[in-house]
């Protein structure tokens, strides 16, 4: 048996003090004749045992030669010192302690027969490597630094765990290289720099046992538990939410008593809310106020007499109160701080204001049972350790606003910023009754009132027959394809099912151009998936100078539709490239109509871009709105939707179709309500009177000419429908504004619309749009006074 663990080491380890003897060697050359007798009486006990220069790796020498160990020792180990000194001599790395001061052995004694002690944080391979490190700099003379704080963790009699730095002396240590040694070059060195993570290069440069380490190692031992506490308070207050644990609000409080070195003591918080003057409870972080009493708010004023109330909310300093009972019989029952804490059962405290650049975040309260266990003096230990504090605090707020933004885009989806504070105060609701209600919360309709509607849509013109032509042409070169391949197999190898599905090939193709049908497009393709594709890969199989035109028919198939997708994905595109660019540019001109005042706005992408916009004082939060705003928002509406046609119609040419594009603007001259609908995540109008307006909204495009076969919306024009006259006349003067500035055509006209289903009496304003040239286009918007001016002018 050996006294090493079973720790692998580059070493062969021995106990040995010929380095210590050699400085007594030393003294003997002293003046001073007690230094010189002292020495000559240690090396006589060296000499009578020769085991203890020469080392030894047997434990039973421990034993045997324990008082000549402590003599040879005693300069190390002085008995003055030995009730103060927290002090061992041991192998370095390794739980191995032969000699110790008396204060060790006590700190031993009281962590209980069962413990064991351990270096916390020294892993096995890292042991290893700071053996080689240790080589490298003693035996080859390289300067690397390896030095980093180890740590023992020791109960103490109370059970508190107590933390002890570790400081290593390695005076007395004698490292020589063995014979299977291989050398360090400077190559090794280089790479060894590189690798410290790699063990197995450490082991092959430097093989186990290869060395002899023969001394003892010093440590003095520092008790830094109180440094701990606060690194300790430190990463649980400023980690995120992510890292806690369950117990996170627990491992806490067992911080602050070591911190303290009480155990009858707890903490609590309470943020505070500046627009209110009070303190709030803290949901979801598990924490309880004390000075709340259960109640989910407190005001400041109601909560601390007039000096306390000064002394944390103004000047921001601790508020120490070590006897509650003597100060509430001193103010009478009349200070409702010592009221409040005396109802709780609190018999001491430290109320602690926690606070930055930007004012008072919160109160932390340090309290305790039992009287003046805390007070002004203790309640300086807090001072190491309120920066961490602020900062878990301010984590804790970035947290909440981010679970509050969770919460809105789980229940609401994307939410416009004009409308964002009304979802936050509603999900902040919604945080609280989760927290503290029995039952599972709901989330509270979203509604405003009195709002002005804004609708605009630039459209595809005639969509529907543009995807229908290219349907059609996908369709016949797919049935004309097939057709040619089952003609070819029949001259070659008649069978009737050819015959029988190339004369359906041959009816769907005549169908598709005098007859094409909603369900033509489903029929034929799933005909040409499940009918004709399997005989043409037959064809193949049976007529092998076929098999090249049967491959370049499934070559121009669509992995996932199964059809070809030819002449419908240039359709597609384009309508996507449409809504991509026209989404861009809308969005863009959005950042600068908010700055003008801000509105709700949302856009769909549909064969086209639509556009909502909502505008009133329930929107905005602030009682600043008046008409001229609405009246402002229309116009650069109007301007817009020329700017739009205009991007559209320069980057016509590099779409894959030549598409037509249509605008309209629809009027609606009264304020409604709009709610937002959970279900379809999207707001919506309230109210019957006020379905009306989308009814229109979703139909007017559509709409035609009264007398006529004339759809309302044509390219090239922008198209105003509204109801009222009041509404035509304010339009009028928009549109003879915007044709001063060059961006409407002087040919407008009233038109009368034919009836909706349940809406009668719209009306319309055409006016061509004017289109110029890319350098001809300016970035500026006329506002409502530009247009008042040009009126009086």
């Amino acid at each position: 048996m050996k006294i090493t663990q079973d720790i692998e080491t580059p070493f062969n380890i021995k106990i040995g003090f010929n380095k210590l003897l050699k400085s007594y060697e030393a003294m003997l050359d002293s003046d001073d004749e007690f230094a010189v007798r002292k020495a000559k009486e240690i090396l006589a006990v060296a000499e009578q045992n020769p085991v203890l220069r020469e080392g030894f790796d047997d434990p039973k020498y421990f034993e045997e030669l324990k008082s000549e160990i402590a003599t040879v020792m005693q300069d190390c180990f002085s008995s003055v010192l030995t009730l103060n000194e927290i002090k061992v001599a041991t192998i370095p790395f390794q739980n191995v302690v032969f000699n110790s001061s008396q204060r060790f052995k006590n700190i031993i004694k009281n962590a209980g027969e069962d413990f064991q002690l351990e270096v916390k944080n020294l892993p096995e391979d890292d042991s290893y490597i700071i053996g080689c490190i240790v080589i490298l700099n003693h035996v080859f003379g390289y300067q690397v630094s390896f030095k980093r704080p180890y740590y023992y963790q020791i109960p103490d009699a109370s059970g508190f765990m107590r933390h002890y730095k570790i400081l290593y002396n390695a005076d007395f240590v004698e490292i020589e290289k063995t014979a299977s040694a291989p050398d360090i070059t400077e190559e090794d060195y280089n790479e060894l720099l590189d690798n410290f993570d790699n063990i197995e290069l450490w082991k092959e440069k430097f093989p186990k046992g290869s060395y002899n380490f023969t001394g003892f190692g010093l440590a003095n031992i520092v008790d830094v538990t109180d440094d701990q506490s606060i690194s300790n308070i430190k990463s649980n207050l400023i980690a995120d939410g992510t890292n806690k644990t369950v117990s996170f609000v627990t491992d806490l409080r067992q911080t602050f008593r070591s911190l303290f070195n009480l155990e009858d003591i707890d903490i609590g918080f309470s943020q505070y809310n500046p627009e209110t003057d009070a303190f709030e409870q803290v949901y979801g972080e598990g924490f309880e106020s004390f000075m709340l009493l259960g109640k989910e708010a407190i005001n400041c004023k109601s909560a601390f007499c007039e000096n306390s109330y000064k002394t944390i909310l103004e000047e921001k300093e601790f508020f120490a109160i070590a006897d509650v009972d003597r100060y509430f019989k001193l103010s009478q029952g009349q200070a409702p701080q010592y009221k409040i804490l005396k109802e709780a059962g609190i018999k001491s405290a430290i109320l602690a204001p926690i606070a930055n650049k930007k004012g008072l975040l919160g109160v932390l309260e340090i309290v305790s049972k039992k009287p003046k266990v805390l007070n002004s003096i203790n309640a300086n230990k807090l001072n190491d350790i309120m920066p961490f504090i602020v900062m878990g605090v301010e984590r804790s707020k970035r947290e909440e606003a981010n679970l509050i933004e969770a919460i809105i885009q789980q229940e609401c989806t994307s939410i416009h910023p004009s409308v964002h504070w009304k979802f936050k105060d509603e999900a902040k609701s919604f945080i609280r009754a989760k927290v503290t209600a029995d039952e599972v919360p709901t989330f509270k309709k979203i509604s405003f009132e009195n709002v002005y509607p804004l609708f605009g849509q630039i459209d595809v013109k005639g969509s529907s027959d543009a995807r229908n032509s290219a349907t059609q042409k996908d369709l016949a070169l797919q049935l004309k394809m097939a057709s040619s391949i089952i003609s070819s197999a029949l001259d070659k190898d008649y069978l009737p099912v050819f015959e029988q599905v190339k004369f359906q090939l041959d009816d769907y193709n005549s169908e598709i151009i005098s007859d094409f049908k909603v369900d033509s497009e489903h029929t034929i393709s799933s005909f040409l998936r499940n009918e004709v594709q399997p005989i043409l890969e037959l064809i193949a199989t049976k007529h092998q100078d076929l098999e090249s035109e049967v491959s370049d028919y499934i070559s121009k198939i669509d992995d996932d539709l199964g059809v070809i997708y030819f002449y419908r994905k240039h359709y597609d595109d384009s309508v996507k490239l449409i809504n991509k660019n026209m989404s861009s540019l809308l969005d863009a001109k959005q950042i600068e109509a908010q700055k003008m005042y801000p509105h709700f706005f949302e856009r769909f992408k549909t064969d086209g871009v639509e556009h909502n916009m909502y505008i009133g004082e329930a929107i905005t939060k602030e009682e600043n709105f008046n008409e001229i705003y609405l009246f402002n928002l229309r116009l650069w509406q109007l301007q817009v939707m020329c700017e739009m046609e205009n991007e559209y119609y320069h980057k016509q040419h590099e779409y894959p179709v030549a598409l037509d594009v249509a605008s309209m603007v629809l009027v609606f001259n009264q304020p409604l309500t709009i709610g937002f609908r959970m279900d379809e995540k999207r707001f919506d109008v309230d109210g019957t009177y006020n379905a009306r307006y989308e009814v229109v909204k979703k139909r007017v495009d559509k709409a035609y000419i009264k007398g006529t076969e004339e759809r309302v919306t044509q390219k090239g024009k922008l198209t105003i429908v509204y109801s009222q006259k009041e509404d035509e006349i304010e339009y009028k003067r928009y549109i003879k504004f915007l044709q001063s500035k060059q961006l409407l055509n002087d040919d407008m006209e009233v038109v009368e619309l034919e009836d909706l289903q349940g809406v009668t009496g719209l009306r319309a304003l055409r006016t061509s749009i004017l289109y110029h040239s890319k350098e001809d286009s300016s970035d500026a918007y006329y506002t409502y006074e530009d247009l008042m001016d040009t009126i009086k002018s």
